[in-house]
């Protein structure tokens, strides 16, 4: 059956890179002219979009009916794909592009919307999570029948231009005031220490129950480098599980501030429903009990690299009447599974370099989500079709 599954997912790789590289390019190319890397990946994007079934289910049965959504929606797409920072730059390279705008379905430049319009529309994608339901769509046309080996799970930090709300405000400034007057370092055990009864419950909540708990309100976030130094940014945090040949599968957005382990068990949860899959990898942020049964619990297997929590970090050279007992290490079988987790730092970094999320000129976790599921879709086929056979 697994070799049965593989084949029809490679079968469905090349029968569809080779329509495109036989049928659909040479008849774009013979009527808008040369098609550059970033064209052709809008146009095999485009095809694999259910975008008149999810737009046409939206459309109010009053008032004036929405015009050019589809065409706003595949300008967005391009937005991301061409890494561009703004709308305002997306409509520039409209006007000046003759190509660009034929394939978002316009045909000259007095037909683009005005910028408010393209602002409106945005708004709208967000708040009905378009490009999340279109990139749910893309996993389950093309990844639904592969059995995936190993899913990598980690987190990135996004930069955001915002502002607290007053609330949040508040909040922080009353989560620190105990602070003064615990000694050094107890603060920041203390906060670690809230994150076990989330998890516990996430065991026994569904889905929708866990992303609802999750902040998503811009804050500060803190991260440790491999050389000690703290590294704060202020934003959000996109957490992401990658599939092997680098391909995102689920994706959700959080508050910087929340820790890695409290959307382990809803990401795991999302993925399972989308592929089929045998390994969860992931660093030591997510070494926790619940995390390691929940993952047992869907049939995987959790490779995750120990904390120094769980045994000790530098041992004392004063000699103990009870022994230390030393931190748990992976097998030589795991750690050569675990080396596969390094293809999500790549996702990561071309998600930011190549797709716009480090460009974030948008402001509340829907809009930036919205911002970056697009990007995500556009790099989920573009990695898709790199699985080609040469």
């Amino acid at each position: 059956m697994q070799l049965h599954m593989q084949l029809i997912s490679r079968d469905l790789v090349m029968q569809y890179a080779h329509i495109l590289q036989q049928d659909l390019f040479p008849k774009l190319e013979e009527t808008v002219g040369r098609l550059s890397p970033q064209l052709r990946l809008l146009a095999s994007v485009m095809p694999l979009l259910p975008l008149a079934k999810l737009l046409n289910c939206r459309r109010a049965h009053t008032g004036r009916p929405a015009k050019d959504r589809s065409a706003l929606a595949t300008a967005f797409l391009a937005k991301a794909i061409l890494n561009l920072a703004t709308t305002r730059d997306l409509m520039d390279r409209l006007r000046v592009d003759s190509a660009l705008r034929r394939f978002c379905g316009w045909y000259s430049v007095e037909a683009l919307p005005h910028e408010s319009k393209f602002s409106r529309a945005f708004a709208e994608f967000a708040m009905t999570q378009l490009p999340q339901q279109l990139h749910n769509a893309v996993v389950q046309t093309l990844q639904g029948k592969r059995i995936v080996c190993h899913i990598a799970r980690d987190s990135t930090a996004i930069p955001a231009r915002e502002r607290f709300s007053e609330a949040s405000r508040k909040n922080k400034l009353a989560s620190q005031a105990p602070q003064q007057k615990h000694p050094k370092g107890s603060f920041r055990k203390a906060k670690a220490s809230e994150h076990g009864p989330r998890i516990k419950r996430q065991r026994h909540q569904n889905l929708s129950d866990m992303l609802a708990e999750l902040p998503q309100q811009c804050d500060i976030g803190a991260k440790s480098s491999k050389d000690g130094n703290v590294q704060y940014w202020r934003g959000y945090k996109l957490h992401l599980d990658v599939a092997d040949g680098q391909v995102p599968i689920s994706a959700w957005l959080t508050s910087a501030s929340v820790h890695d382990s409290q959307v382990a068990i809803p990401l795991m949860t999302m993925t399972s429903k989308r592929v089929r899959y045998f390994y969860d990898l992931m660093d030591s942020a997510y070494d926790a009990n619940p995390i390691h049964a929940h993952s047992r619990k869907l049939k995987h297997v959790p490779i995750i690299a120990p904390h120094p929590r769980r045994g000790t970090k530098r041992p004392s050279e004063v000699p103990k009447i009870f022994p230390v007992q030393p931190a748990p290490q992976l097998t030589w079988a795991q750690q050569d599974r675990y080396k596969e987790r390094t293809m999500i730092e790549r996702v990561n970094a071309r998600l930011k370099d190549e797709f716009g999320a480090s460009q974030i000129r948008v402001r509340g976790p829907a809009k930036v989500m919205a911002h970056l599921m697009f990007g995500v879709l556009a790099l989920t086929v573009d990695q898709f079709l790199r699985l080609q056979p040469a």
